[in-house]
């Protein structure tokens, strides 16, 4: 039995995303039992990005973000990329989506530029949070504590700089949704 049975996570990603910041999560999260659904603004697919360079592989999505609530997953990720923050956030209904998660106490993992979208959703005032260096000036004039480590941990939000630090990632957002009291939460749809 894998550590997050009965626990299910929603993605939250438009293309643009960078490959191995969704793609290594998820596999760890599958790997681990979770059900990890794909959700996006349209169906069909969105396209990953390597190095913020060269579009790369399809993903597909599982589900619309207007077909779901946050009550439907006991955990969020957003993933990185400079371009599936940038789009996320300009969402309502994404930004809600984060808020709503926020604001149930459930866990909010984000890697990279996928703090953007935290800032967007006005949770990250106050909060010790760590991303990518090019988005270190945003946290902090959005009151976060920003620090250059690899995951950090601040009640339910759990961030991350970027590729290199993937396993740390990993490995801290199996333990942080492992934590989740699946009676009380998330219907298994």
């Amino acid at each position: 039995m894998g550590t997050l049975n009965n626990r299910k996570i929603a993605v939250l990603s438009e293309s643009g995303f960078e490959e191995s910041e969704l793609t290594s999560p998820v596999q760890k999260l599958k790997e681990e039992g979770a059900t990890v659904h794909i959700i996006s603004s349209k169906p069909g697919t969105i396209q990953a990005m390597k190095h913020d360079r060269e579009w790369t592989i399809d993903v597909n999505v599982d589900k619309v973000i207007n077909e779901v609530s946050p009550a439907d997953y006991h955990g969020l990720f957003i993933p990185g990329g400079v371009l599936n923050p940038d789009a996320l956030r300009k969402n309502d209904e994404a930004v809600a989506f984060v808020q709503a998660f926020y604001e149930a106490g459930k866990p909010v993992a984000a890697i990279c530029h996928g703090p953007q979208v935290l800032i967007s959703a006005g949770v990250v005032s106050g909060r010790t949070l760590t991303s990518t260096r090019a988005i270190k000036i945003d946290l902090i004039n959005a009151g976060a504590n920003w620090v250059d480590e690899e995951v950090v941990v601040d009640q339910n939000l759990v961030t991350s700089r970027g590729p290199k630090d993937l396993p740390a990632f990993n490995e801290k957002i199996v333990e942080e949704f492992a934590k989740i009291d699946v009676t009380a939460s998330a219907s298994m749809t």
